[in-house]
């Protein structure tokens, strides 16, 4: 079981954002950027283009709603779309507010998140679904 479907499990817990019967959506507590989300397929696939077809159709439409949301909190020039996939073996999507090229590098940008301040960003970004 990887450490992705124990936080959809809810065996460890995470910052939810979003849900439903295909996808898990909550802050990466590592964020590069205030409203960094990961979403999560709730099925263990390490690569994302082994979806199932229905998993693969419905992810980008999941995460529309949410990124509308992160750009409504934290106001960005956009929310883009990052597919690394190295750090946990299940498929999953960031969504990182972004102002620029350098905030691309999210590896270099993450930092540990304050439990409060995740909170509160959590209570931002769901204001707005």
């Amino acid at each position: 079981m990887t450490l992705f479907s124990k936080i959809i499990a809810g065996e460890i817990p995470s910052f939810k954002i979003a849900e439903n019967d295909l996808f898990y959506a909550f802050l990466d507590i590592y964020p590069s950027a205030p409203g960094h989300t990961l979403v999560v397929p709730k099925i263990e696939t390490d690569r994302i283009f082994d979806l199932p077809e229905d998993y693969l159709s419905a992810y980008l439409p999941f995460c529309k709603s949410i990124a509308a949301a992160i750009k409504m909190a934290f106001p960005c020039d956009r929310v883009n779309i990052l597919t690394l996939g190295f750090e946990v073996p299940h498929a999953h999507i960031h969504l990182v507010p972004m102002n620029g090229m350098a905030d691309a590098d999210i590896l270099k940008n993450k930092k540990q998140g304050d439990m409060a301040e995740l909170s509160a960003m959590r209570d931002a970004i769901v204001k707005f679904l």
